[in-house]
This record gives structure tokens, C-alpha cells and sequence, in this order.
């Protein structure tokens, strides 16, 4: 009896851990594209709720990166922006912060773009390191745009309003904002950079209180200008030079509506572009607002940083993360240097910041592919890197879709016109934010002649950030693949490509 009870009892258990063995086999091999699907950004920086547009310019301060940006805590159901805080160690990860410049908090309203500084010499008289923001915002009748001063001295955790009145009365033009500020070290005086229609304007400070008018640089064709930018770069051959940026819409000129910048000189009293042309940051549609700031633990002359806000005035509503409760990313943070090419013709390369590779979890690689119409990889996913060299001798396009759906009829085109002579991104063959149907494929000046071009592609999610020849070029695009769509497919037409160095990082989430 005793024999017959144990084996019955051993019957039971081996039954129930055969069940149990039977269902977490099924969990673990369950498809991923039948789990609750988000379009939240894997490794790009959201807004952890409601709404976020232009970013300020990043500042670093014991160790620590400060970084502030348009905040709508009241959309999709009301207006207003205030500043949100958030801090990193390494530009990777980052913690909210929570609201450092409230809106509506006096008679000026809502606080739009502007510039933090950190006060080390005490100019302003708010003591030694008060973090000093100037910031535009509309004048009590709300009829003009002006400049007001708020200070913190808790290290940017909150600010406070100088005054009511403005630091910076509108001098009688309809735009007047977006006040960008660095410190002249050989001078021992503030320069401010100011957006105001189709110029910009410079300015003057001892005590970031009282501004005085210096000159400006006028600008045709490319729209009214936001965000403007003024730092010095050393190039690759040793030559320091001034960059000018301003983000601006150059569509009317069939150019992009991104980060627009001018090489040149700046003398203290003028700006000297070595072109009157501009040349653009990036070629896609949604790399707007953007910032760059310096390389605290390098020389800063060398290296900067870059930023934007990734998305597109024609249609900034228009994204499926509103289910979610948040509207709002930026771009990857860029690695920007000043490159030479022919006499005194210069330009700036940007590159994904190479942190980002921390987070890789899986790298796979092949060394050689050769195509003649498409191969698929044994790869599926949504958030990676992706990186290789292309090289042909006659063909009409090469180049990769990614996020492609399983039967090949959804997909992103990024790749080489070799008889068009561009590089391109075109997002019409998946879902996008533009129902106009306009904004569909970006493009960028290509020497096809090469018969090569280096890719590296950034999807996450929601986005396709594209780096060509080591940055000579960018693109960034949004896009919104049904879930799912995670292949990645080779390609070439009317003719043969050879694919090598082929990459794939595959991208923890930070979330």
C-alpha cells in the first residue's frame, strides 16, 4: 500500500511538472510581436508624458549634464511651455528632473526657448555659479516678443524671475527670441545670438543685464529663423573657424527645413561667412530646434555635441504615442567635428555619440554579401545600429530596408541612387506622420562616381537616423512600422552590390 501510494503520489508530481514545464515553454517562445506592443523610444530621450518640442543648449556642471526643454504638462487639452530639467553623468541615461521654470507665473506668460549659462565670475551679482537663464517670453500685453532673466542658485533645480520687466525690450520687429549665449574669453563679455525674422542679431554683455546691439547677419530664402547657434571649432587640418547655425525651412528652395550653418569668421563686431550659401546639418525631416554644446572633459575647440527636437511643425501632432500620453523626442545626441575639404571650404561631420554602444546587449556581423535584387538577414528588430560598406560598379539603387514587415510589402528605403547621385530615406512604403503625403522620401548630394559609400543607420522604434561617409550627411526621419515590421533586407536594382563589414547592434532599452 505504502509502495502504491508513493508511486501514485511520484505520477501526480511529475504530471504537474510536466504542466507547468509545458506553459513556461510556451512563455518564453511566445512571439514578441503578439506582447503588448509601445512605440515609446528604446535609447532616444522622451518626454515622460504630454508634450516636449525645442531642447535648450545642454550645460555641465560638477560632473553632471543639465539639461533643460520645452514642456506642455497641459496638452493635448491646453497651451503653454515651461522648462523641464533633467540630468545625466553620460548623456546616456537620464533622470526627470521636474519643472525648473514654471509657466503662467507672472504677467509675461509662458516661457519659450532661450539660453542657461552658468555665472562663474559672479556678473550678474547672483553669486558665484548662480545658473542664469535668459529666456523669451511675450511682454505683458502680450503683443511682442521679449527677453527676461531668471536665475537659480540650487544648481538649475528651480529658478526664480529677476524682474517683471524685460532685460531685453523688443526693438520693434514682429520676431525677436530664442536668445543663444556663449562667454568671450578674450574679451571678458557675454555674446548673445537672437533670432529676429530672416537675420540674426548680435549682442553684448558684462553682467548678462544690460545687452547692447553689435551687428547682424541677414539671411534670403530660407524662412523665418529660430534657435540660433554661434560657438568656434578647430578643423581637421588645425584651422580655427566660427560656425553660425540657425534652424531654418528651406523648402520654398527645395532644401531642408533642419539646422542651416555658415563657416566663417566672427570678429566681435560682425560674422563673416566664408559662403554666402548655407550648408545643412541634415538632410530629413525632422531634425529641427537643434542645439550644440561643448565637450566638458576634451578641448572644446575640437569636439561638440548636438541635439534636436525630432519632429516637424507640418505635422507635430500627428504620432501614435499620443495613446501612449506623450508627444515629444529628440534625436540621438550627435558627435559634431569641423572637417576640411579643398581650399577654405569647410564642413561640419556628425557622428552617433559612440556611448551609445554601452548599451549593446547582441552584435552580429558578415563579412561579405553580394546582391543582385535583395537578401534578407537572419536579424529581426526594432532597436539597433546598423553599419556597413557598399560598393558597386553599375546599378541603378543599393541600399537597405529596415523595419520591413514579414511579407515584404512595409518597409523604410535607406540607400545610394547611384544614377540620381543622392542618398536618400524613403519612408512612403510603411506608416508616417505626413498626410500630405509630400514629406515621404529626404534626400542629400551624393558623388556616386565612388562606386562606395559607408552606412551607419540608427532605428529605434519610432525612428531612422541615417549617417553617410562618416558623417558627411545625415537624415533623420520619423516613422511608425505596424508592430511586427523588425526585418532587414538588402538591395540592389539594375545591377550587382557587394555589402561588407555588415554590422548589426542590436540596442538595450533604457526604460
Amino acid at each position: 500500500m505504502v509502495g502504491l501510494f508513493f508511486l501514485g503520489l511520484w505520477i501526480v508530481i511529475s504530471t504537474v511538472i510536466l504542466i507547468q514545464s509545458f506553459y513556461k515553454t510556451k512563455e518564453v517562445n511566445m512571439p514578441e510581436e503578439h506582447e503588448k506592443h509601445s512605440y515609446r523610444a528604446a535609447y532616444h530621450f522622451t518626454s515622460p508624458d504630454h508634450w516636449k518640442n525645442d531642447p535648450q543648449k545642454p550645460i555641465f556642471y560638477e560632473g553632471t549634464y543639465h539639461y533643460y526643454y520645452l514642456y506642455n504638462g497641459d496638452y493635448p487639452d491646453g497651451n503653454g511651455t515651461e522648462w523641464r530639467h533633467a540630468t545625466s553623468k553620460d548623456l546616456v541615461h537620464w533622470k526627470d528632473e521636474g519643472i525648473a521654470i514654471p509657466k503662467y507665473t507672472n504677467e509675461n506668460g509662458d516661457p519659450w526657448s532661450g539660453s542657461v549659462v552658468i555665472d562663474k565670475e559672479n556678473t550678474a551679482g547672483f553669486g558665484k555659479d548662480a545658473f542664469i537663464a535668459i529666456v523669451t517670453q511675450p511682454s505683458k500685453d502680450g503683443q511682442k516678443q521679449e527677453q527676461f532673466l531668471w536665475y537659480s542658485t540650487d544648481k538649475g533645480k528651480t529658478f526664480k524671475p529677476f524682474s517683471e520687466d524685460p532685460v531685453m525690450t523688443n526693438p520693434g520687429t514682429a520676431d525677436f527670441r530664442d536668445p543663444k549665449i556663449i562667454w568671450d574669453d578674450t574679451n571678458q563679455k557675454w555674446i548673445m545670438t537672437m533670432a529676429e525674422g530672416s537675420k540674426i542679431g548680435f549682442y553684448e554683455s558684462d553682467n548678462l543685464k544690460d545687452w547692447h546691439y553689435i551687428s547682424s547677419f541677414s539671411t534670403e530664402g530660407i524662412g523665418v529663423l529660430e534657435c540660433p547657434d554661434l560657438y568656434r571649432m578647430r578643423a581637421d587640418d588645425g584651422t580655427v573657424k566660427w560656425v553660425l547655425g540657425v534652424s531654418a525651412n528651406g523648402k520654398a528652395a527645395g532644401k531642408p527645413n533642419t539646422y542651416a550653418y555658415w563657416v566663417g569668421t566672427f570678429n566681435r563686431t560682425e560674422f563673416i561667412p566664408d559662403q554666402q550659401e548655407p550648408q545643412w546639418l541634415d538632410y530629413g525631416f525632422d531634425w529641427y530646434g537643434g542645439v550644440t554644446f561643448e565637450d566638458p572633459e576634451g578641448d572644446p575647440l575640437d569636439k561638440r555635441y548636438g541635439l534636436a527636437w525630432m519632429n516637424n511643425w507640418a505635422y507635430a501632432d500627428n504620432t501614435p504615442t499620443v495613446k501612449e500620453g506623450f508627444n515629444g523626442m529628440d534625436s540621438i545626441l550627435r558627435e559634431i567635428e569641423l572637417k576640411h575639404e579643398g581650399e577654405n571650404q569647410y564642413f561640419l561631420s556628425s557622428n552617433p555619440n559612440e556611448k551609445l554602444n554601452e548599451l549593446t546587449s547582441i552584435t552580429k556581423s558578415y563579412d561579405k554579401i553580394e546582391v543582385d535584387g535583395s537578401k534578407t538577414l537572419d536579424v529581426r528588430d526594432d532597436t539597433y545600429q546598423l553599419e556597413a560598406d557598399i560598393a558597386w560598379s553599375d546599378l541603378k539603387h543599393a541600399g537597405f530596408r529596415v523595419l520591413e514587415s514579414p511579407d515584404g510589402k512595409r518597409h523604410i528605403d535607406v540607400g545610394i541612387s547611384a544614377e540620381g547621385n543622392y542618398s536618400f530615406v524613403n519612408r512612403g512604403f510603411t506608416g508616417h506622420p505626413d498626410d500630405s503625403n509630400q514629406l515621404i522620401e529626404s534626400n542629400a548630394p551624393f558623388d556616386a562616381s565612388k562606386e562606395k559609400v559607408h552606412l551607419k543607420i540608427l532605428v529605434d522604434k519610432t525612428s531612422v537616423e541615417v549617417f553617410v561617409d562618416d558623417g558627411r550627411v545625415a537624415h533623420s526621419n520619423l516613422v511608425f512600422p505596424e508592430p511586427g515590421d523588425k526585418g532587414i533586407t538588402m538591395f540592389s536594382e539594375s545591377g550587382k552590390a557587394v555589402f561588407q563589414n555588415v554590422e548589426v547592434r542590436h540596442f538595450k532599452s533604457l526604460h
